[in-house]
Parts: C-alpha cells; structure tokens; sequence
C-alpha cells in the first residue's frame, strides 16, 4: 500500500553523520556467503507505478509462475506497504553464466493482452530481489558522467513501427541480468554485491514443434553465440500472439564489499542540490531563531526588572502589559478536556518520532531491513501510548477534573479512531482496486489488537499514575470573576496569528518535505536521517519560540485566552503542509486516477494532522513553561 504512507514522515532530520549509509546490519540481513555453483533463487516483490500509486502482486499478471507458488514471510510494515515476496522460476548457479534461459511459452487471449496493456500504460514497474538487494535498473547520464539507478524494469513500452502512426504495446520477454560479487581470495566464497537488469522486448522464433526443454530459438541462441543485444524486432503485446520469456545471466567480480552495497542505491539524488538546500535553510531558519530569542531574553528581562523595581519603589499606581492579566492567565479554558486529549497524543507522537529517529540514526532501520521503518514506528506508537495518558491526566488534574477514566479513554481512542476511520475508507478503495496494498483481514486483526490489547491499557496506566500526582499549582491565584478582554488591534486576530505563527516552523521543513515526498511517492530511497533529526531539532525550536514570541505579545494585548491559541500556532504548520502536499501532486506527481487521488490525499490528510498534533504540543508546552516562567518572577500582591 502506498505505505501508510509511512508516515509519515516521519519524521523530520545531523548530516555530518550519516552520509554514504554507514549502518549497522540486524539479524536476518547478515551477509551469506556463496560458493560457486550454489543455487541463487531470484524472488518477485510487487509491480509499482508512480502513476497509480497501487501495487499489484508479481502473479497478477499472467508471467510465468512456478508449480508452487511461496510466499516469504513478511513484518507488519511489508504487509501495509504493499509488498509481496513469492518465489520465481528465475534460479542461477553462483559464478555460472547462462545465455538464452527459456523460462515459459504464453500464448495471450483477449484478457490477459489487455492485463499487460494496462499495466504498460500506467507504466508499471516489475521488482525482484536477490539476497535481499532489490533489482535495479542502471542507466548512464552524459553530464554529469554518472551512473544512476531505477528500481525495477518497465513491464513495457509503447511505440510506433517505422512508417505507422499507430501506437502499439510491447512487453519487456527478454532479461540481461548482471549479478556483481565480492570474492574472499582466501575462502573463494563470494558475496552478491550488485543486482542489475537490462530489459529487452524481442519477437523470439524457433522452428519445429514446441518443446520447452529441448526447443532451440533462432533468436537467441547460445550455441551460436547469438544473444539479445537489442529490441529491434519487437514482442508486441496482441491477442493470440505468442510471447517466450528468456534471460541471460552474467557475473561480474566487484570490489565493492558487502557492507557497502546499498550506497549505489542510496545514492540515487543529486547530492549537491540536497546539501545547498538544506544548508541555506539552516542558515535562515537559525538567524531567525537567534533574532527572536535575543529580543525575548532583552525585552522580558527589562519588563520583569521594571515591574519588580516599581513594586519595590511602590510607584505602580497600576499594572499595566501582561503582568495585568495575572489573575486570569491560569484560569482553564474552553473544551479542557479535548485540550487534554490533544496534548497527550501530541506527547505520544513526539515520543515516537524521537525514538524512531535515533534508531535511524544509528543504522538500525537501513533500507535492507524491508518494512522495518514502518514496522518500529507503529510498535513505537502503542508503548508510548503510557506517556500519552500521564501527559493527558496531569493536565486534566490541573484543570481540576476528577473524571481521569474519560479522559484516558478520549486519549486512547480519539487520535487512532479518525485515524482509523480515514484508513478504512482508502483501504477499501484499494480493496476495489484488487491491489496487493489492501491491508489483509489478519493484519487488520493485528493492527486492532495493537490498538486495543496493549495501547489502550498502556494509556490508562499512564493516566493511572499521572492522576495520582499531586495536581500541578498555578505560581499566582486565579481571580473568581474573569476581567473583561480588551478590543485588539486587526494583527493581534486570533486567526490571523494563527496562520501567521505556522509559516516559520514549516519554513524549518519545507525543503526536506520534498525529499521526503518524492520518497514515498516516485519509489526512491530515504536515508539521510542525519538531515532529518537536524531539521527536526530546528523543528522543535522554531515552533517553541514562535508559539512565546506570539503568546507574550498576545498577555501584553491583555488578552490571557493563550491556552487554545499557543496549541493553534505552532500546529497550523500542518495547514501549510497539505498546501504544499496539493502543490506537490500538481507539479510533480502524473497521477491521473479518481483512487489514486484519493489515496494521495487521505495518506497526506492522515500525515498533517498527525504534523498538526505534534507542532501544536510542542508550542503548547514551550508557551506553558514560558507563562509559569514569567509569572513567577515578578511580585504579586
């Protein structure tokens, strides 16, 4: 499935230690070593395409299968992306090249043409994996002089023959493969350090009868050295025609070493652009951190000295600015609960990212270990389901709420149950699709257990403990009768500073978002999670001192309604994040399908609130700490 879309997102973020994919390999993708002529069984993963954002099995397609068909065992995060492993009839022997391989005769009828038609329409991809490296197709760039990679191989192509203007369909039969190795000169195993492809369409011919075992095509012939060096006389894709299925296998020695391997793969961007653009951001994004920090520190120290200095002196014949508003600052406000609720997913979130992030960091969750990213993250999301309640019951508690069960249910349910709903709907678009990316019913099973069986505990248990704490005291008393709020001026608009607050904490990401979008959603590879946890550091800042800066202007308007506006500034970067998620499917994406689209958008809806959840408790609690902070330092008769 278009991976929950993973996630999101995850994430957001120290460039200077990861970079060439330095990693650390988990159990199960530990090299293997391989002696010559030992059996290499080539695995089929699903077809891809950018256009439709839908995976279908391998076998979806009539290719040639066989006799039994196995299914690799897969993690929960393979499961939701899509991805299903089955073995293949493509099976080498280490180090033993093989020239014009028959693998099957198919003969199309009417259903089947038009199955391959439509996949080479919408420009689907085959993918297939050997010794967990996936098949890649390398391509040769002029300038700069440069080799990138395209995971996996075009069903087909469409094109005209010499003189016609009619547009015809032709399949990719014909597979050149290149299998590199590193080789022990001690041991002589060897290790596969490379699988490419090249792909040809070819009309094969044969003469006599048919037999697969004992057929000898005129096209492709290894006993007269003739091989498929090009697609001149192609296979085209008709009813009744008949296709043969061939591919030829070379070795070639390498001296890359097998922890090296995925740098070709993770390398596939253009580097420069990604460092200029993260670093120019930077650059901005701190300069305006630094900027407001500086005039905060100035402009509260001067404040607090000349409030202090005028009750001492007892000159103050009355308050004026934010100290004015002391006796309404901490009074709870409007819908506390759902503010509880908010705050404590918000915690839950931030928790999983945080460690999420540091496992990325350190090598754990590298792209060899298929669906792990996806997988962490959503285990990651039900334990820290117990910070979540204890975020949500100290809040409450402080609100003087006694009803600590409602509101641990709310926070169990609440977040994961929209979540839920959304996923539902776009699962059963898929499910009408007949895509391998419909979450199955044993999964869904799972995700539910999840939910129920461990979450939710774990977030009355946090809620348990929380609410046992003595309730958190107000550093100055809270009048009975709430003071009038005076007229504002039109910048001082709650929605205007609002919308206004969100712009630089999504500034901090923006650049980074297109990395991570074109990741998700044109099928590359996202490994720079040092860039990441950078921008997610700056990510917290920017929305911490955004949310003080608009809040102290907000108390010195005294206006003392910030509890609600503090989570609503920093948390209306989401806003801007679906923005430029629609900008993003209109200017890069070539989906043109009605559930294609809707999948695009209720994945990215699904990502910007969680986006929403997490800004907003980040400035929630920087302008808490800032409002505990100030009003404790100054004298309060």
């Amino acid at each position: 499935m278009a991976f929950w879309r993973s996630l999101t997102f995850s994430a957001i973020l120290l460039p200077l230690f990861i970079h060439g994919a330095l990693c650390f390999y988990l159990p199960g993708v530990a090299p293997q070593d391989f002696q010559k002529g030992d059996p290499l069984q080539v695995k089929v993963n699903k077809l891809t395409s950018t256009k439709t954002q839908l995976p279908y099995t391998y076998y979806s397609l009539p290719y040639c299968a066989p006799e039994k068909i196995l299914d690799s065992a897969e993690n929960l995060g393979e499961v939701l992306r899509g991805d299903r492993i089955e073995n293949s009839r493509y099976v080498f022997k280490m180090r033993e090249p093989q020239m014009c391989n028959i693998v099957c005769k198919l003969k199309l009828d009417a259903k089947t043409a038009k199955e391959f038609k439509e996949k080479i329409d919408d420009e689907y991809r085959v993918n297939m994996i050997l010794d967990n490296l996936p098949l890649v197709v390398p391509i040769k760039r002029v300038e700069p002089d440069s080799t990138v990679y395209q995971l996996g191989f075009h069903v087909g192509l469409k094109g005209q023959y010499t003189g016609s203007k009619e547009e015809k369909h032709f399949i990719h039969n014909h597979l050149s493969f290149t299998v590199k190795y590193h080789r022990d000169t001690l041991t002589e195993s060897a290790r596969i350090v490379g699988f490419e492809v090249k792909p040809f369409s070819v009309k094969h011919e044969y003469e006599g009868k048919w037999d697969e075992q004992a057929t000898r095509l005129t096209t492709c012939d290894p006993h007269a050295k003739h091989t498929v060096v090009n697609s001149n006389t192609p296979q085209e894709v008709e009813e009744n025609k008949e296709i043969i299925f061939t591919y030829d296998v070379e070795f070639q020695e390498s001296d890359v070493k097998w922890a090296s391997r995925w740098d070709a793969y993770l390398l596939m961007s253009d580097d420069q652009i990604h460092w200029f653009s993260i670093v120019n951001s930077l650059m901005i994004v701190l300069f305006l951190s630094g900027m407001v920090a500086m005039i905060m520190l100035r402009t509260l120290y001067r404040d607090i000295s000349k409030y202090n200095e005028l009750e001492t002196q007892e000159e103050a014949q009355e308050e004026t600015g934010w100290k004015l508003v002391h006796g309404d600052v901490f009074r709870p406000p409007n819908n506390p609960d759902l503010l509880c609720v908010y705050v404590g997913t918000g915690v839950q979130f931030f928790g999983m990212i945080l460690v999420t992030m540091m496992f990325a960091v350190l090598g754990f969750l590298s792209p060899s270990n298929r669906g792990g990213l996806m997988t962490v993250m959503l285990l990651l999301w039900v334990f820290m389901g117990i910070f979540a309640g204890y975020a949500s019951a100290r809040l409450y508690k402080m609100f003087k709420g006694a009803e600590w069960k409602k509101i641990a249910l709310k926070t169990a349910i609440m977040f994961p149950g929209i979540v839920s709903a959304i996923f539902f709907v776009l699962n059963a678009l898929i499910w009408g699709q007949k895509s391998s990316g419909a979450v199955p019913f044993g999964t869904m099973f799972a995700l539910i257990f999840l939910w129920f069986g461990i979450s939710v505990p774990l977030v009355f248990v946090g809620a348990y403990v929380g609410f046992r704490k003595p309730a958190t005291e107000s550093p100055v008393k809270t009048n009975k009768i709430p003071r009038q709020i005076p007229e504002q001026a039109w910048y001082m608009n709650p929605v205007f500073s609002i919308l206004i607050g969100g712009i630089l904490p999504f500034g901090a990401v923006f650049i980074e978002l297109f990395f991570i979008l074109t990741s998700i959603w044109l099928n590359q590879f996202y490994y720079i999670f040092g860039f990441l946890f950078l921008v997610f550091v700056i990510l917290i800042v920017t929305c911490a001192e955004i949310t003080i800066v608009l809040c102290y202007f907000q108390l010195c308007s005294e206006d003392y309604l910030w509890w609600w506006r503090s989570y609503l500034t920093s948390g209306s970067s989401a806003l801007y994040l679906f923005l430029y998620a629609t900008f993003y499917f209109f200017t890069k994406l070539e989906i043109t399908k009605l559930v294609s689209g809707l999948l695009y958008f209720g994945y990215m809806l699904i990502a910007s609130y969680a986006f929403f959840v997490v800004t907003g408790s980040i400035g929630f609690y920087a302008c808490f700490w800032f409002t505990r902070l100030i009003y404790s330092s100054v004298k309060i008769d």
